[in-house]
């Protein structure tokens, strides 16, 4: 196990859905130290369960940067301007990297406000990173090979990471992050379709849960393509081949490239560099 980070000190700018998830992801794998975990959010009223835990909690931005290492910027793609101006002030180029979370915005534009020297690295992870399961999809600009391993290092603690082009993140994003809500929804269906064919409703979800893992781990673990497993599963007048090619026929795969391709639109147009707001 890695135990580099029992002393990192990290702040999350923005403990929203995403930056909560990396929180508990982050101390559900016991490899820091819960005081060295700083969370920042305008209402800190909403993150009273974590504070439980013994991570630090505070609203101002620019002392959490202070009192941290690593900053992860977790805010909506349009309070990151406002963000970025009130930390400048106190990132330190030979001290901080900074990962960024946000949707849409490039390295680039946060170093024209960041200022020059600062270390910045995009990463998309999604919400399963609370049970350590994440798919995150990292970025540098190219000249800093040790932010890079660093943040790399940080993210395969809570799951799978890869390293792409950052011209790729946006598409990284809609199926690696917007994905995941792809997946359960296809999960909620499969459930709904054996509620209707005579499963309770609890067994059904059940089923359909563990059908997905399943089919998942024989990818990850054998590398193999979906065609072949499916293949194996699949025999002539079968029952699968079935369902599959009414599943086809009505739209499965061709709605599932229309929906990834939209959110991959939607994610691109999400920043405008113009707006300034505070966190």
């Amino acid at each position: 196990m890695d135990n580099s980070f029992k002393n990192c000190r990290i702040a999350i700018i923005g403990a929203g859905n995403i930056g909560l998830s990396l929180a508990y992801g982050f101390l559900r794998s016991g490899l820091f130290n819960p005081g060295n975990i700083c969370l920042t959010r305008r209402r800190i009223d909403l993150l009273s369960e974590i504070g439980g835990t013994g991570v630090q909690i505070m609203k101002d931005n620019a002392k959490a940067v202070e009192m941290s290492d690593m900053v992860i910027l977790s805010v909506e793609p349009q309070q990151i301007n406002g963000v970025l101006s009130e930390i400048q002030h106190v990132l330190n180029k030979d001290r901080h990297t900074v990962i960024s979370v946000v949707t849409g915005v490039t390295i680039q534009q946060i170093e024209q406000i960041a200022g020059d020297g600062v270390s910045v690295v995009r990463a998309m992870p999604n919400i399963a990173i609370s049970v350590g399961e994440s798919m995150t999809c990292i970025a540098g600009n190219g000249t800093e090979e040790r932010s890079l391993d660093d943040t790399c290092r940080l993210f395969d603690i809570v799951g799978r990471t890869l390293i792409i082009n950052e011209d790729e993140m946006i598409a990284a994003t809609a199926i690696g992050a917007c994905g995941v809500a792809f997946f359960l929804r296809a999960i909620r269906a499969a459930s709904q379709g054996g509620i209707e064919i005579g499963l309770q409703s609890r067994h059904a979800l059940t089923i359909a849960t563990q059908a997905a893992k399943g089919a998942a781990s024989l990818l990850l673990s054998g590398g193999s393509h979906p065609e072949q497993e499916i293949d194996k599963v699949t025999t002539p007048k079968g029952c699968t081949i079935a369902g599959l090619n009414l599943m086809e026929y009505e739209g499965f795969s061709s709605a599932m490239i229309k929906g990834i391709s939209l959110s991959a639109e939607k994610a691109a147009h999400l920043y405008r560099g113009d707006i300034i707001k505070n966190s």
